[in-house]
């Protein structure tokens, strides 16, 4: 609810103890979560692509897969493998494709390394809105570089996670190692 002063809190009876979390309520965006009033703008991974690689953010392009950093990043240097067809299922990858998008991971983890010395990497796809696919409609392949002691307090106790270089940054330089 929105006062005079601005936001308010609003009690609610039945809820248990306090756990001292924040949380964000966004009601409004209900609809979008369900569906109903989701912006018809087609897929991103195919349009970025049509996009300058500054402005998109991509890395490298390929033959049949591009690299391209993610917008909403969980550590500096997160990026994807994409093909440019659009396809879904991991299944459904030509073998060229398949091919590229090891080739592409392989090669953005020397290039982290050399960049900023990452400790190990996350690498992985979700396949299906079920298993946690934001964009389950077009396969993408993560890498997102790790660091001893880069989940620190703050996703746990402050919810944020803190981010020590803008992402126009990070794609100069990992572009520039490509």
């Amino acid at each position: 609810m929105t006062g005079p002063d601005g936001p308010e809190a609003v009690g609610q009876d039945g809820v248990g103890v306090p756990d001292a979390l924040q949380r964000l309520w966004t009601p409004h965006r209900l609809a979008y979560v369900q569906g109903s009033k989701r912006p018809d703008e087609g897929c991103p991974f195919c349009h970025l692509p049509e996009k300058r690689d500054e402005d998109a953010l991509i890395l490298a392009r390929g033959k049949t897969v591009y690299a391209v950093l993610n917008l909403y990043p969980y550590n500096p240097g997160h990026l994807m493998a994409v093909p440019y067809r659009h396809v879904a299922d991991y299944t459904d990858l030509t073998p060229e494709e398949t091919v590229e998008v090891a080739e592409f991971t392989q090669h953005a983890m020397r290039v982290i390394r050399e960049v900023s010395s990452a400790h190990g990497f996350n690498i992985g796809m979700n396949q299906g809105v079920i298993a946690g696919a934001g964009i389950a409609a077009h396969l993408h392949q993560h890498v997102v570089p790790r660091w001893g002691g880069d989940a620190n307090f703050m996703p746990v106790i402050g919810h944020t996670k803190v981010l020590p270089q803008l992402l126009g940054e990070t794609r100069q330089l990992l572009a520039d190692a490509w």
